[in-house]
């Protein structure tokens, strides 16, 4: 019996981190997804060819294979520091060093434990641009607010939030940028 405890515990071990399961992750939990930096959206799912060279040269560990069998970068496992080792690593083509672009903002959902009334502040403290802040309320509450334009979408507020409460939005290029 200890045996097959064992056996099930470290085959849950390899699929959820000790973080997963302290928040009642499942294994079938939708990660944050989104392509790993210097995808060109454009090009992306006909230049990959799912050999995961981008997967293993993630020094952050935060690239996964998707649903699709692409890569895609989960945010709840750590932030990305946008070093460009899963583009370098990629012989397709389909992540580019020379593509500069993160076209992602974090977004605060309603579960977020200091809009519940819970003193929390975790995203604040590991955002490093400091693109969160908390704006006092009623009731003892505090009220996140983010400030889009200090937003690099790096993800380390998501790994850090015991409530899974940031999501990622799409941010489209402003047009001056597209153009130029």
């Amino acid at each position: 019996m200890t045996c097959g405890l064992q056996l099930w515990e470290a085959l849950i071990g390899m699929l959820l981190s000790r973080r997963d399961v302290l928040r009642g992750h499942s294994v079938q939990a939708d990660p944050i997804y989104m392509r790993p930096f210097g995808a060109d959206p454009a090009r992306f799912d006909d230049l990959c060819r799912d050999c995961s060279a981008c997967l293993s040269a993630c020094p952050e560990g935060i690239i996964v294979t998707a649903a699709d069998g692409r890569a895609a970068v989960d945010l709840r496992r750590g932030a990305c520091n946008f070093c460009q080792a899963c583009a370098q690593a990629c012989p397709t083509g389909a992540l580019r060093d020379d593509n500069q672009t993160w076209d992602w903002h974090a977004r605060i959902d309603t579960q977020c434990l200091s809009i519940q009334g819970i003193s929390c502040r975790a995203c604040q403290d590991v955002c490093e641009p400091r693109a969160i802040s908390f704006r006092l309320a009623t009731a003892g509450r505090a009220m996140p607010q983010l400030e889009l334009d200090s937003c690099t979408g790096c993800g380390a507020c998501a790994g850090a939030c015991p409530a899974d409460a940031i999501r990622f939005d799409h941010r489209p290029q402003k047009e001056e940028e597209a153009a130029g």
